[in-house]
Order: C-alpha cells, then sequence, then structure tokens
C-alpha cells in the first residue's frame, strides 16, 4: 500500500508482521549511482525520517537497512524494525524462519500518519 509519493520517490507498506517500509524512485532505474542528486537527497532524507521514528516510535532491537533490487530491479530500500520476538531475528527476513513470532504491529497506521505529515 503505497502511503506517500512526490516527484522523486514513493513509500509503500510492506505486509509483515514487524514495521516494513519501502522507498521507490519514481524513474524505474536500476542502481543508486544512476540516481540524480534530487533523487538520492529525497531518498536519504526518507531513509532518516524513517528510521528515528521508527526508534522513537517502535523502540525496537534493531533497525534493518537494504536495497537489494535483484528480483526487482527498480531502485528502491527496506526499512525494518526488528524485534528479538519477531519469527526471524536475528536472521535476515529473508533468512531462515527462527521461530513462530510474538511480536505484534501497534499503531502502524498512527506510525503511517506521522511518517506522512513529516514529509509532506
Amino acid at each position: 500500500m503505497r502511503i506517500f509519493e512526490n516527484n522523486l520517490i514513493f513509500i509503500e507498506i510492506h505486509e509483515s508482521e514487524i514495521p516494513w517500509l519501502k522507498i521507490f524512485t519514481n524513474r524505474k532505474i536500476k542502481e543508486f549511482s544512476q540516481a540524480t542528486k534530487e533523487e538520492k537527497e529525497a531518498i536519504l532524507k526518507a531513509l532518516d525520517v524513517i528510521e528515528k521514528e521508527m526508534i522513537a516510535f517502535f523502540n525496537p532491537t534493531k533497525i534493518n537497512i537494504a536495497q537489494f533490487g535483484n528480483y526487482l530491479p527498480h531502485l528502491h530500500w527496506h526499512i525494518m524494525a526488528r524485534f528479538e520476538n519477531d519469527s526471524y531475528f536475528p536472521e535476515s527476513m529473508w533468512g531462515k524462519k527462527q521461530r513462530e513470532g510474538t511480536h505484534k504491529i501497534k499503531k502502524l497506521d498512527e506510525f503511517v500518519e506521522k511518517i506522512k505529515k513529516i514529509l509532506e
């Protein structure tokens, strides 16, 4: 679900047991080095805002940030709030499941509204 968009980037929620947002460039480019200065600034601003707000709002064990694009060759970043009781911790969310997670996302809508207000 798309939660934010401007002329350079858009942000989506990734359906998951943890708070997980993804930032995409509007232009379909494969590598960060192909982004314009303005696109890079927009990505880094959004990464910074999302990470800081995830820490303050959810108090996670760790924030994971990843940029792959191996399956989807469109420049995008994943920002995930990780918890010791999520299903994969300390593995990546693409790794081997460690347990049935007991983490429940609380107030995700409130968090999303806060992110949207800061980025607008």
